[in-house]
């Protein structure tokens, strides 16, 4: 099956950047910003978005003080009836999340179950004064009322058709493609 080039490593750079700059315009700036990456791509992508912010907002925080990770493993309400990964721990910035504004950061928004269950996990985490919600690539088919409020890409896609996000940190280079539904 052939995959279709979608985006390439300067596009998803030109898309991390161009959402650094919506998130910090729609927040006046880092201050009580968290940056919560869901696993495994979405951690990567949000410390790149904290790195972009640490770069070109002069009072930003650091990185490692800006972004951490959420695990949603066992908030998912399909645990029965599909193969899940193994969890990975959450890993709250200084300071956690309350009174802050949450941005979640996941690879690609499809059902909004994932984001349904990183709502579930951030409840039990603390009390965030706002929650926003960016994605790399948003290929539609929701079955949750949940819209992203940063997204890279609007891909719309078949069911038939998977979207493949590869990263640097994880598999060696950076693209984003889609493969299959002609079937």
């Amino acid at each position: 099956m052939m995959a279709r080039a979608v985006l390439s490593q300067a596009d998803i750079q030109r898309a991390l950047t161009r959402i650094s700059h919506e998130i910090l315009e729609s927040n006046r700036g880092s201050r009580d910003l968290v940056l919560l990456g869901i696993p495994t791509r979405g951690v990567f992508l949000a410390r790149r978005i904290a790195e972009t912010i640490a770069r070109i907002e002069p009072d930003a925080p650091e990185p490692a003080v800006l972004a951490g990770a959420v695990d949603v493993t066992m908030y998912r309400d399909d645990l029965g009836r599909t193969r899940t990964r193994t969890p990975s721990p959450t890993q709250l910035p200084p300071g956690g999340i309350d009174g802050k504004t949450v941005v979640l950061v996941d690879d690609v928004l499809y059902s909004g179950r994932t984001i349904r269950a990183a709502f579930d996990a951030l409840a039990d985490l603390g009390r965030a004064r706002a929650v926003r919600l960016a994605v790399l690539v948003d290929r539609g088919h929701r079955e949750f009322p949940i819209r992203a409020d940063f997204v890279g890409k609007n891909l719309p896609s078949s069911t038939r058709e998977r979207i493949n996000v590869r990263l640097i940190e994880t598999d060696g280079d950076d693209a984003v493609t889609i493969e299959g539904g002609d079937e």
